[in-house]
């Protein structure tokens, strides 16, 4: 697969109200209403608010971009994976916590109550490389005569040629989250991250264990501490800066 960068934690670019706006349209419309028109009325409408003032302006095709993944969402659900994929990532949001940890099939605790799969975002991991890409969508899944339950996914900035069955269980879990520099203090010597190799050839997100950190006041430049990672596919070690670490997802 291609090259990939490291991910930036962008702000939202709709307001939890928008987004609200926006749901209680979507069931409303139909399919051949939403045109440039539609969007960019939307799109005034949205910018015309009060909470919006001081922010950037909402382009059309920003509302046009929610819509379609809106309806790609509700596509996903209704042919593909609703009674197995939302099942077993509901009953297993981190079930892959490394690649050689032992698959995990109890339920959450009672009384605690799981995070809303259709609010998550998810990443999986290529047989291909070994190394883990976000999930753009679920296509289809699965059963095997093992038992054991595959989905189809395309990846976040590829196309259907690189579209790939995986294991729910062992190779799909929710999206590891970037670090703002303020944030270091939330990595621990121990923990599992997704840490980003850069080769010559390549560059990509493993798995990795932090070993060891190297606490330094910050500066103008941000987060100055250093971390010793070792990777789980092939236990080199390496000495990373924070940008290149997601955390893992905890509840």
């Amino acid at each position: 697969m291609a090259r990939l960068r490291p991910r930036p934690k962008q702000p939202p670019l709709f307001s939890q109200s928008e987004i609200e706006q926006m749901e209680k349209l979507f069931p409303e419309v139909e399919e051949e209403s939403l045109n440039q028109n539609f969007y960019q009325k939307l799109a005034e409408k949205l910018n015309l608010a009060s909470g919006r003032a001081g922010k950037t302006a909402i382009q059309w095709k920003q509302v046009q971009s929610w819509f379609q993944r809106k309806q790609q969402q509700a596509s996903a659900t209704k042919v593909t994976s609703s009674p197995i994929v939302s099942k077993e990532l509901a009953i297993h949001p981190d079930a892959c916590v490394s690649n050689n940890a032992p698959e995990s099939s109890s339920d959450m605790p009672k009384g605690e109550k799981g995070p809303d799969v259709s609010e998550l975002e998810f990443e999986a991991r290529s047989s291909k490389d070994g190394a883990w890409y976000d999930v753009a969508t679920f296509l289809t899944h699965r059963i095997l005569s093992s038992g054991e339950p595959e989905v189809r996914v395309r990846y976040v900035g590829f196309g259907a040629e690189e579209d790939e069955w995986v294991n729910i269980k062992k190779a799909v879990r929710e999206r590891s989250l970037p670090l703002e520099p303020s944030e270091c203090r939330k990595v621990n010597t121990g923990d599992l991250v997704l840490c980003f190799r850069e080769r010559r050839d390549n560059a990509r997100y493993f798995d990795a264990h932090v070993l060891e950190i190297q606490r330094r006041l910050h500066d103008i430049r941000g987060c100055r501490c250093l971390f010793l990672v070792r990777y789980d596919h092939d236990h080199t070690e390496e000495k990373v800066n924070l940008r290149r670490i997601c955390r893992r997802p905890s509840y």
